[in-house]
């Protein structure tokens, strides 16, 4: 049965599509289209009124785009009939910004800039996204590929989709296996729609309804590094977090991509990779906010233990931020911290998992054991802090001129009670912070 294409898809396609033989009129590019939506939007029209030929022309006035490249574009109706056919036969379906199905999380995340197009192939309930985001470079080494392919495991197991996309490397290792360990996938394509669609695996798990195709751009399109720039911010804006596993330094699409991401003032949390000798670049994400991955992780509660960890690096981030200009500042370490968590029970892993975590996994003097946060031995005042710890213990000292409950204490500082009580309990031991009577109240020691 063929899909019924609404008119506002159709009049968007002839506008913003790349489909059958060139034409002299450029077709229009996300900002010019967004200009004309906003135009229209403020008429309570819809992309279709512009069939309308005196529509058309006030809209080409208003928006200062030519009204005969418009006319061009909009002239394409025949060429647009073959290039669906051919589509639909293809089993590749396309939707625009107007339709009801299109993803809410680009409209909500990526405003104007969410593409006008989407083409897709496989189960469009995908389309609502969530799930972790595992991105990386074309040339990973092993220990990179194993780390994605238990991590891409974990999210299967815990029935969170693997965002990805689809080029080689750490993008096809990670939806491999979590299309293997009978997790669901989204792939976010820069080309190839169509090519990857008829792949053996793909083919297989878009008719089980595991695998969700989607690319901004024409389906049979190849590779334009300009184009994968593009879709990146696709990529994060379908994921409820992200993992850079593998990142060159100030190149490529994987840096670009987080940066990116960092850069955004509603981003989601960007975890990064930082065992077993991970490139450059992974290191100086973190310096950019990202958050390092934690080494041991539930595969059980594994979606929580993400936003534990990225609720705490919040929490440090705004201490952190609200330490007094005159007391010494915090300095980002090269070397990241990693918050471990508890370990996988070893009576629930498959061999298969096992096997992969040999891989990814630190040797044992790298292993981890002691508090939440690494402390490093005590600093004279004069010297800068090195720790978390040492960079909040000023504010929470401000703090405490007069006794105060734990409660009130997390209430001010806006932080968990789970955290403040570990660096309370370290300040008490160390003699800086005093625990009095009942109820109990910490003041600082004078």
């Amino acid at each position: 049965m063929k899909e019924v294409m609404t008119e506002d898809t159709k009049v968007i396609l002839m506008l913003c599509g790349v489909f059958g033989r060139e034409t002299p009129e450029k077709p229009l590019s996300v900002s010019e289209y967004t200009r004309l939506v906003r135009w229209l939007i403020g008429r309570k029209m819809r992309p279709s009124d512009l069939l309308k030929s005196e529509v058309l022309k006030d809209a080409s006035s208003e928006t200062r785009l030519p009204k005969q490249r418009m006319e061009g574009l909009l002239a394409r109706g025949a060429q647009l009939g073959f290039a669906v056919e051919d589509w639909q036969s293809k089993n590749i379906w396309v939707m625009s910004r107007s339709d009801h199905e299109y993803p809410t999380r680009f409209k909500k995340k990526l405003g104007d800039q969410a593409p006008p197009l989407l083409f897709g192939s496989g189960e469009r309930t995908l389309l609502q996204g969530g799930g972790l985001a595992i991105v990386g470079s074309r040339n990973a080494d092993e220990n990179g590929e194993a780390f994605a392919r238990e991590v891409a495991r974990m999210c299967s197991y815990n029935r969170m989709p693997v965002v990805s996309g689809g080029a080689r490397g750490i993008d096809r290792v990670s939806m491999s296996a979590a299309l293997e360990a009978g997790g669901v996938t989204i792939g976010v394509l820069c080309d190839n729609l169509f090519k990857l669609s008829l792949e053996k695996q793909a083919r297989i798990a878009i008719g089980e309804g595991s695998l969700l195709l989607i690319s901004p751009y024409n389906p049979e399109t190849g590779f334009n590094v300009g184009m994968a720039m593009g879709r990146n911010k696709l990529i994060y804006a379908m994921a409820d977090f992200a993992l850079v596993v593998s990142s060159d330094y100030e190149k490529g699409g994987t840096w670009a991509g987080a940066v990116e991401e960092l850069k955004r003032e509603r981003r989601i949390p960007v975890f990064v990779r930082v065992s077993n000798n991970p490139p450059e670049g992974n290191a100086r994400l973190v310096d950019l906010g990202a958050i390092p991955w934690p080494i041991e992780i539930d595969r059980s509660d594994f979606k929580q233990h993400l936003s534990a960890a990225a609720s705490l690096r919040e929490e440090e981030s705004s201490l952190i931020e609200r330490i007094p200009e005159t007391q010494p500042q915090a300095k980002k370490s090269k070397k990241p911290t990693t918050l471990p968590l508890p370990l996988i029970p070893t009576d629930q892993r498959t061999e298969t998992e096992k096997e992969g975590r040999a891989n990814c996994e630190p040797s044992s003097d790298e292993s981890f054991a002691g508090a939440s946060i690494p402390v490093a031995q005590e600093t004279p005042l004069q010297e800068t802090p090195l720790t978390i710890y040492q960079a909040v213990l000023p504010v929470i000292l401000s703090s405490l001129e007069f006794p105060v409950s734990l409660d009130d204490l997390a209430r001010k500082l806006e932080v968990s009670k789970t955290q403040l009580s570990k660096w309370l309990k370290k300040a008490v031991d160390e003699g800086k912070i005093l625990k009095l009577g009942r109820p109990l109240k910490y003041r600082r020691k004078e």
